[in-house]
């Protein structure tokens, strides 16, 4: 797989998510912003801006944007936005619209999601006509996916079961601890809980301080190009 390959899955699947399918009752999101190094082997290839905001008709904005600053990735002028609108819904989010974009030298791709809960249809449009599937409740997609793991750990749990939609239908993914490790990263050194997806053979595997962040202060995945994410800043509020 070519580093811009690599770089793609990173931005798609790293991107590292996100709502509250096993939150806290009466919580609701808290608005923030997290920054990331993207590095792979090694050697540092790009930045990732993650954001989670109100909106003003009572949604959330959870967007994430990723460029590449060296390397190849800078090179092709790599450049992704993830960008999630969510209800929260009986503590929990549920995706209304999932918009992404990769632009770089030699490829653009986008996908367009929409969720129309009275119906219960997803539909989605990568440019080539629409496709649409029944929805699930609970559901989150790629964007947000981190998120709600991070939300579940911090409700206590040690294992979740997430509907996430994706391409052609709504995916059930399983994540569960697999152990709690001591991880430094530019952020600092935390108390970390390690959390992989079933079936994967640990290619994937993300790192929480749940009581401290929702989000992972480390990522990292074998498949894709050994790329990995480590926290240089959280910020809360807007």
């Amino acid at each position: 797989m070519t580093s811009l390959n690599a770089f793609r899955t990173t931005l798609a699947g790293l991107t590292l998510a996100l709502s509250a399918t096993a939150a806290l009752a009466g919580t609701s999101p808290a608005p923030f912003t997290a920054t990331y190094q993207v590095s792979q082997g090694g050697q540092v290839i790009g930045e990732a801006v993650v954001t989670l905001k109100a909106s003003s008709d009572g949604q959330w904005e959870y967007r994430n944007q990723t460029r590449g600053t060296a390397g190849i990735a800078a090179a092709l002028g790599a450049n992704s936005s993830e960008t999630t609108r969510f209800r929260w819904n009986n503590n929990t989010p549920e995706t209304v619209s999932y918009d992404y974009r990769m632009d770089a030298a030699i490829k653009s791709k986008q996908r367009h999601t929409d969720v129309n809960w009275t119906t219960g249809q997803v539909t989605v449009n990568e440019g080539k006509g629409p496709m649409s599937y029944q929805s699930a409740p609970g559901m989150v997609d790629r964007n947000t996916t981190p998120y709600a793991i991070g939300l579940a750990l911090r409700a206590g749990k040690q294992s979740v079961a997430l509907p996430v939609a994706v391409k052609h239908n709504v995916e059930t993914q399983e994540f569960k601890v697999a152990g709690k490790d001591t991880v430094k990263v530019p952020a600092g050194s935390f108390q970390t809980e390690r959390v992989v997806r079933s079936g994967d053979d640990n290619a994937f595997s993300a790192w929480y301080a749940p009581q401290k962040y929702p989000v992972p202060v480390k990522l990292a995945q074998s498949d894709g190009g050994n790329l990995e994410l480590q926290l240089v800043s959280y910020k809360n509020g807007n």
